[in-house]
């Protein structure tokens, strides 16, 4: 069993595409977040999932490239409620089994202070059919 210890920090971009990779696979497998990403299927999936590997890779590993949108506005994801903090709880999760130490706790982090500035800045939410 992995734990703690053995994991390694989140250092490449290799390492931000399997945190992203991740959370992706299981968000779209989660039963409270599934229908919501499912409604989402306008959503151009490669776009996003660059969008996501640039905005981590920017924020934690200081890369300069073009900063991606966090969650694009197509995404059929809620800005408050059980939703959102099951996102969170997702990711924080999803980084606990990947990797530890200082990047991956920052990541935590950056994660939480994305989803207040969502919960300020979004206005409207799509619906979920």
């Amino acid at each position: 069993m992995i734990n703690s210890a053995t994991l390694a920090d989140i250092r490449t971009e290799g390492d931000i595409k399997t945190l992203v990779d991740t959370l992706c696979h299981k968000a779209t497998n989660d039963t409270l977040l599934g229908p919501r990403y499912g409604a989402a299927a306008r959503i151009h999936w490669p776009h996003y999932l660059t969008s996501q590997y640039r905005y981590w890779s920017n924020t934690l590993l200081g890369k300069q490239a073009e900063d991606g949108e966090p969650v694009p506005a197509q995404l059929a994801m809620p800005t408050s409620g059980p939703h959102i903090a099951h996102w969170l709880s997702l990711f924080s999760s999803t980084v606990e089994e990947c990797f530890a130490g200082s990047k991956a706790e920052e990541a935590k982090q950056l994660a939480r202070q994305l989803v207040t500035r969502l919960q300020t800045t979004r206005t409207r939410e799509l619906p979920v059919d």
